[in-house]
């Protein structure tokens, strides 16, 4: 593993507008190339990426639109549906938005003539995440400012609803573990609900506020990471409800930590945008300091690629994309 910690990034994409939110499918759609999506201030953007990491006959990256859907407002957050398929004939694009005017949009697409979407309508507020349930995808799941997580059916009504102690800022859902949620709350807290019984069964503290971001290890179910104050904390669940480990690592404060999906000792953290850049970070447990420091214009929202030690932040008319070692 390269001890240079800092590296430039190895590739972008140009976009027509400030780039709020991007996230790469974390499903298998049945293509060699990789889903992408981003949303912007009135639209979602969907392509596909291939890199020369995965791919020896691509130089560098190759990037390609799909489609562009008009969403009219800004983009907070965006899920994808494990039933897309772009083997599938003709084939099929879902996912969900969550939008500042507190209400989440169901997309689904054929690339061709239909392009459908749903409103789904209930949260007060503004929804900080949300997730498909990650087997069937037949479910979402939404945490907002309003101190509430919901559990929604494909036609948007309401399945479950969470009343939560303060604003919900992270929702997963684990494809092992597709009867329980994980909602990691602003004032510390992460709890695990049973979908059965809707009973909350687990929760763990972070002793320190505010909780910005938390994910849950796809490679280890056991494993949860989260961004409180200037810090990234790690939990083992099965050891203690309070962190195993923890690090000061933004100088002012933390705002997004996610796992990679290949290595569950490999993730990354952001920082604020400051005047200026956006600090990216990627950690490795079994190194005491960051192995890679990236920076990004005023960058927002942070997505790791499905089969790669890959992340992508975006930004100013820009997706921004660093590759680092396992």
């Amino acid at each position: 593993m390269k001890q240079d910690s800092t590296r430039n990034i190895a590739y972008t994409v140009d976009c027509e507008d400030y780039v709020h939110v991007v996230k790469f499918n974390p499903f298998d759609s049945g293509d060699a190339c990789s889903l992408i999506a981003y949303g912007g201030n009135n639209y979602v953007v969907i392509g596909t990426c291939k890199f020369q990491e995965e791919d020896a006959e691509v130089e560098g990256m190759q990037y390609k639109t799909l489609r562009t859907f008009h969403h009219g407002i800004r983009v907070d957050a965006i899920a994808w549906s494990p039933e897309t398929r772009l083997d599938a004939i003709p084939p099929q694009i879902r996912f969900c938005t969550a939008a500042s005017d507190r209400k989440l949009r169901l997309f689904t697409s054929d690339l061709q003539d239909k392009n459908e979407f749903k409103t789904f309508d209930g949260h007060s507020d503004y929804v900080n995440d949300l997730v498909f349930a990650p087997n069937e995808g037949q479910e979402v799941a939404s945490v907002s400012d309003d101190h509430t997580c919901r559990v929604w059916d494909l036609e948007g009504n309401e399945k479950a609803h969470f009343v939560l102690r303060s604003p919900g800022m992270s929702v997963c859902w684990h494809p092992e573990e597709a009867f329980k949620l994980m909602v990691a709350e602003k004032n510390g807290t992460i709890r695990f609900y049973d979908l059965i019984t809707q009973q909350a069964i687990l929760s763990l503290e972070c002793e320190q506020t505010p909780l910005m971001s938390a994910d849950w290890c796809l490679k280890n179910t056991l494993k949860i990471g989260a961004v409180a104050g200037s810090d990234w904390l790690i939990w083992d669940i099965t050891r203690s409800s309070y962190p195993q480990d923890k690090r000061p690592v933004h100088v002012d404060r933390a705002r997004l930590f996610r796992w990679s999906r290949v290595n569950e000792n490999l993730f990354a953290t952001t920082g604020y945008p400051g005047k200026t850049t956006t600090q990216l970070l990627v950690h490795h447990l079994g190194h005491p300091q960051p192995i890679l420091t990236g920076t990004a214009a005023v960058g927002s929202g942070l997505t790791w690629h499905r089969t790669l030690p890959l992340c992508a932040v975006g930004g100013d008319h820009k997706i921004f994309f660093w590759v680092t070692e396992m």
